[in-house]
């Protein structure tokens, strides 16, 4: 209690924030949908694998919103639409990969830390290339820091820490979610569940190119 009522943040807005990144967390989205996918064909270990990634990502890009370095991204729009679309592509290669056969499980069980490995990169990559983590942390910590509270860095740091804990928790649920069906429906290999992710990355990068658009 002594945190809530003395720390860098205004109590009053840590609820407030905490629904507002609850909700968000929880409208579907590119991390979502590429989570899901993994964890079906490859299971739990591999999705939280992919979420560690993830979560590297995404603090990076706190950190860098906490510093005023992301406003850079936003002060060249040629910088900004180059994250975009290598983004975009990321994602594609990543559908052609799926399509390829490395996403089948029966060929990534001999290999299941060097796969670890290869997800935790795919998720970080993905997520330093998504323009619009950058643009959440722009748009949204202003709305619930208060200058007269105290110092804007203790303030941005907390509060993105906050974000950070809660993307963690709805990622995690959505990787033994997917793990679970996984395993009630007596697992997924073969050509069909490679097309089935690949044409899912395939709208993943559809919808990124949408959602982060100027």
């Amino acid at each position: 209690m002594d945190f809530l009522t003395n720390g860098p943040v205004d109590p009053g807005v840590i609820l407030p924030f905490l629904a507002a990144v609850v909700l968000i967390e929880l409208t579907p989205g590119p991390n979502m949908g590429w989570l899901a996918l993994v964890s079906l064909a490859q299971g739990r270990t591999a999705g939280l694998a992919a979420v560690a990634g993830i979560t590297l990502g995404l603090t990076l890009w706190m950190l860098a919103a906490a510093f005023g370095l992301t406003e850079i991204v936003l002060a060249w729009p040629a910088l900004y639409q180059a994250i975009r679309w290598a983004g975009v592509g990321f994602l594609l290669w990543l559908a052609w990969e799926a399509w390829k056969g490395e996403g089948d499980p029966a060929r990534a069980a001999p290999e299941t830390r060097d796969r670890r490995r290869a997800l935790f990169l795919r998720g970080l990559t993905a997520n330093l290339l998504n323009p619009k983590a950058a643009l959440f942390y722009i748009a949204l910590l202003p709305g619930f820091m208060r200058p007269d509270y105290g110092p804007a860095l203790p303030q941005a740091l907390t509060l993105g820490g906050i974000h950070v804990a809660v993307s963690v928790a709805v990622h995690a649920l959505i990787v033994v979610t997917a793990a679970r069906v996984s395993r009630l429906g007596g697992g997924t290999q073969g050509a069909s569940v490679r097309a089935l992710m690949a044409a899912g990355l395939v709208l993943i990068a559809g919808w990124t190119a949408w959602e982060t658009r100027l």
